[in-house]
C-alpha cells in the first residue's frame, strides 16, 4: 500500500470466514539477492525462465515454478487467503490520539 501522510487505516479485527482454496497462489518479493525462475506448464513442462533482482515482485498464480539462488537471497513470500473484502473484518474506532503511548 501506498498511502498519503495522515491517512487512516481504521483499527480492525477478522472475522473468521470458512474458506475453500482451490490453488495456491502465491508472491515473493526479492528482498536481496539474484534469482533464476524457471517456469512450468501444468504438466511440468519447462516454459521459460527468468532473472528476479533485489526489489523484483513475481504473481506465481499457476503452473509449475522452480527457483536457483544466483546469489543470497532473502525473499518474502505470501500465500493467498483468500480474502473474503468485508466480509473478513468489523471496523472499530481507533484510541484518542492523546493516549497513544510510544515505546
Amino acid at each position: 500500500m501506498k498511502r498519503p501522510k495522515n491517512y487512516i487505516i481504521p483499527p480492525h479485527v477478522h472475522n473468521p470466514v470458512v474458506r475453500e482454496v482451490q490453488l495456491t497462489q502465491e508472491v515473493l518479493f526479492i528482498k536481496s539477492g539474484k534469482v533464476r525462475v524457471d517456469f512450468y506448464d501444468d504438466d511440468k513442462n519447462y516454459l521459460k525462465s527468468t532473472i528476479l533482482e533485489a526489489g523484483d515482485v513475481i504473481l506465481l498464480a499457476h503452473g509449475g515454478h522452480g527457483f536457483e539462488m544466483l546469489e543470497e537471497s532473502e525473499i518474502i513470500e505470501v500465500k493467498q487467503g483468500p480474502y473474503a473484502g468485508e466480509m473478513d473484518k468489523v471496523r472499530f474506532e481507533p484510541v484518542d490520539k492523546n493516549k497513544v503511548v510510544i515505546k
